[in-house]
Formats: C-alpha cells, sequence, structure tokens
C-alpha cells in the first residue's frame, strides 16, 4: 500500500473541458499534509442546490456521524476502478455547450459532462458499492489561472484523497496543484464548510 501511495504523486495532467464554478474565499494547500483543515460553515454552490431541487431524494439524507474509510489495498482497488471507468467513459463538455447555461450540476447520462457532473457520477457508484456517503465529499477548488472546479475528496485513515477528471491518477489533496475552497460537511450533505487557513486570498468572487 505505501508503494501504490507514493505511486500515485506523479500524474500526468489530461485535457478536460472547463469547469465553471464560482465561489468566495479559498485557502493554499499545506504541503504534504494529510488532511485538509475545516473553517465554518460556507454557502452552498448554487449548481447543489438546483440538483437537488430536482433530485429531492439524492438530497433528503438525515446527518450523521462523519466516517473515514479504512484504506486497505482493495479500498484502493475500489477507488481507481471508478475513477478510472467514469474519467474514459464520460466525455468533457462545457455546461454553456451542452445546456445553455453557466453551471449545471447533473448526472452524466448523456455521456457527456462537465466536471461536477464526474464527481457526482463518481459519488454515486462509490455509495452503491458501499462506501459511507460521509466519506465522499464534493469539494470545489480553485485551479492555477483562477478557474473553479470540483473534484471528490475521499476521507480515508491515510489521508484524504482527490478523484478528478483532470487528472488519470488519485493524489493526496495537498499533492494536487488546487486551491481548496469549501466542500460538503461530513455531519450533512447539505450543509457547506471553508477549507484551509484563514489568510485572504487575491479573488473574492461572488459564490455560486
Amino acid at each position: 500500500m505505501q508503494r501504490v501511495l507514493l505511486n500515485i504523486r506523479n500524474s500526468v495532467r489530461i485535457a478536460a473541458a472547463g469547469c465553471v464554478i464560482v465561489f468566495a474565499g479559498a485557502a493554499m494547500a499545506s504541503p504534504n499534509a494529510l488532511f485538509v483543515s475545516t473553517g465554518d460553515s460556507s454557502r452552498a454552490p448554487i449548481g447543489w442546490i438546483e440538483f437537488c431541487a430536482e433530485n429531492p431524494r439524492e438530497c433528503n439524507v438525515a446527518p450523521s456521524m462523519p466516517r473515514d474509510v479504512m484504506m486497505t489495498t482493495k479500498a484502493w482497488k475500489d477507488l481507481v476502478r471508478v475513477n478510472k471507468w467514469v474519467n474514459d467513459t464520460i466525455k468533457p463538455i462545457t455546461d454553456m455547450d451542452q445546456w445553455g447555461v453557466v453551471e449545471k450540476w447533473s448526472y452524466p447520462d448523456t455521456g457527456r459532462g462537465d466536471c461536477e457532473d464526474y464527481v457526482l457520477l463518481k459519488r454515486r457508484m462509490l455509495i452503491q458499492a458501499g462506501w459511507p456517503r460521509e466519506a465522499l465529499l464534493i469539494t470545489v477548488v480553485r485551479e492555477r489561472n483562477g478557474d473553479g472546479h470540483a473534484v471528490l475528496t475521499v476521507k480515508t485513515d491515510k489521508g484524504e484523497f482527490v478523484l478528478d477528471n483532470q487528472y488519470p491518477d488519485i493524489l493526496l489533496w495537498s499533492d494536487t496543484n488546487y486551491r481548496f475552497v469549501k466542500r460538503q460537511s461530513q455531519h450533512d450533505q447539505n450543509v457547506w464548510i471553508s477549507l484551509g487557513d484563514p489568510r485572504p486570498t487575491l479573488s473574492t468572487a461572488t459564490s455560486r
């Protein structure tokens, strides 16, 4: 397992459609940290709110106790399998090109999707495979160029790993080049919390 975790540090970025997520505030990851620091509650992305309005059964889940996954060899293989299948199967397309709107969160039933659509599908597949939803957290990050992006954070006893449609490998969150903004709470998927340290950032875009 140690060798596997070391191997995932070297990733090659692959092409993907631009993903528009507008948000407020961000914090730089601390080098080599296993777990991202969490802050106060934050406003949920409008994409998630609209997704829940259209899919109430997906979101009407009672609050629960946080649960982390034990990172066994089998668990790691499950993550790799799901991440690769979704990345290879779904073709990237922006929400504007597909739906004519800036942002729309939905399952990629058309075989095409934006970053958050990849995340939703990976999360659903892992939950259906028996993974606890409390360990599968939709996360908003900022790319180096300032664009918003969505990834799936998986909380484990070995650290927090990121499943991303822009990278073929699964990385420890602190090994990515992203600034982590906010994510779902482990207690309640409809509550979002800010991430990282409280230092001010260069951008204060309005949350969407």
